[in-house]
């Protein structure tokens, strides 16, 4: 589904993402694991034109040439993107920031249908539809992201550090959610810093270290790990 090849990505002089190459497939999920300032956000950023890319990088999605695409093209293409930090409208309702989601026109057919699905996905959303965002608790917020992307009709859902700044038992809840929402299909790519978790719902992951792809493989492979254990896992 996803094919990008050869990416970089500099800030000024810094060389932020160098020569980065991953793939997901349909149905797949994979995470993308590695440290504060390893790159992780950069390649959401680059993948979905946020941010420049070098000129021999390429981002094929479906088949089809998208690097250097207009960012606001990008969701209706099929890609939706929470960013770090949640991007909720927080003087906007649940039910508001809901139906933005809906707004690209790929998403306008059949949108109340998908708004019952993610509601009862998320049923914590569906008691509080209109308590304005800005109102509720980081978890609630990373749900009401979540919600909203899944509300634009995405082929494939870019998630970037969604377990950032929640209490272990709303991390737990969240990533069930995912769970689900992998299992119904839909293809992934997420990024994280919480390896036991992100792994708990990926098929395969790829390791970045200051810019570079330094390693990757199956999920369980990647648990077990010794490097893996005692770069992420403290053992």
């Amino acid at each position: 589904m996803l094919d990008a090849r050869n990416l970089s990505v500099r800030y000024g002089k810094h060389l932020a993402l160098n020569d980065v190459s991953i793939k997901v497939g349909h149905g797949e999920c994979v995470v993308i694991l590695g440290a504060n300032g390893a790159g992780k956000s950069t390649l959401l950023r680059g993948l979905t034109s946020m941010v420049p890319i070098a000129s021999e990088g390429d981002v094929l999605f479906l088949d089809r040439h998208i690097g250097g695409i207009a960012p606001q093209k990008v969701v209706e293409i099929g890609i939706a993107h929470v960013p770090e930090g949640r991007g909720v409208f927080t003087e906007m309702t649940v039910d508001e920031n809901l139906r933005l989601g809906a707004n690209p026109r790929r998403a306008r057919e059949g949108a109340e249908g998908r708004r019952k699905e993610v509601l009862a996905l998320f049923p914590r959303l569906a008691e509080r539809q209109r308590q304005r965002v800005g109102t509720m608790s980081g978890g609630e917020q990373q749900m009401v992201a979540v919600a909203r992307a899944l509300m634009s009709k995405p082929d494939l859902l870019l998630l970037d550090e969604p377990s950032l700044g929640l209490a272990p038992i709303v991390v737990g809840e969240l990533f069930q959610a995912l769970k689900r929402v992998r299992d119904s299909g839909m293809s992934m790519l997420v990024v994280e810093q919480n390896v036991r978790a992100s792994l708990s719902i990926a098929s395969r992951g790829y390791l970045l270290e200051a810019g570079r792809i330094v390693g990757e493989g199956a999920a369980n492979t990647l648990m077990d790990d010794p490097g893996v254990r005692k770069a992420f896992l403290g053992h």
